[in-house]
């Protein structure tokens, strides 16, 4: 998803030149909501958008910086509010009409000349228990879709149809899906990471699923 989307959702800004390495002003709080689209994206009914996350991804360009050690700050007149990224530059970022409203903006720790872009990442909602029930998870597959159809408007042509969901964990894990017809059992691979593409019959059966442990992310994917 993150490569078919680059070529038309990702920005790439260059930070203002300035004669320290200190933190300093880069974008305005408006221009990072509406690259990601996270005002089209909040603004869709809840029921439309229940199982997703929308992630915003900022990555230094400089690969030899890592994006956990990147401070970014939300200026709001005298207030200031961290944005926090983890260790793969995502951040849970919504729409705050205040900040909107008096054209905040967000600072930088990042050195004079480096380059930061940014994207998103669409991830399914999970559960805080091991065990849930196959639609409540793989249902944000279609729903992503759908979503995209709306947010991305006309450039949603070029967005390849979502059918899979990637769970993500801290050591190797299995999956296994309770079906009528017997259990389905699925391994982490190498990366610790397990690819369930979605199932018709089983969003209709809606079998229970269980986790040897809750992964720390269930990206949304196109392959």
């Amino acid at each position: 998803m993150k490569k078919m989307l680059a070529a038309h959702l990702l920005l790439v800004l260059a930070l203002p030149f300035t004669a320290e390495a200190q933190e300093r002003e880069w974008i305005p709080y408006k221009k990072l909501v509406e690259t990601v689209r996270l005002d089209k994206f909040h603004a869709l009914p809840a029921a439309e958008r229940d199982k997703l996350q929308l992630y915003t991804r900022l990555n230094p360009v400089n690969k030899a910086i890592k994006p956990a050690d990147v401070r970014l700050t939300v200026v709001d007149g005298a207030t200031r509010h961290p944005i926090p990224l983890d260790a793969r530059g995502l951040a849970l970022v919504v729409p705050n009409p205040k900040w909107l409203a008096n054209d905040a903006k967000i600072w930088t720790s990042l050195p004079v000349g480096e380059k930061m872009s940014i994207g998103f990442d669409l991830g399914a909602v999970l559960p805080e228990a091991t065990q849930w029930h196959y639609a409540s998870v793989m249902g944000s597959v279609p729903q992503a879709n759908a979503a995209i159809g709306k947010v991305a408007g006309a450039m949603s042509m070029f967005v390849p149809t979502m059918n899979s969901v990637i769970f993500k964990f801290d050591k190797p894990a299995q999956l296994t899906i309770k079906t009528r017809a017997g259990d389905r059992r699925y391994a982490t691979d190498p990366k610790h990471q397990l690819r369930l593409n979605i199932d018709e019959g089983l969003l209709k059966e809606n079998p229970l699923v269980a986790l040897s442990e809750r992964p720390f992310q269930a990206e949304i994917d196109a392959q």
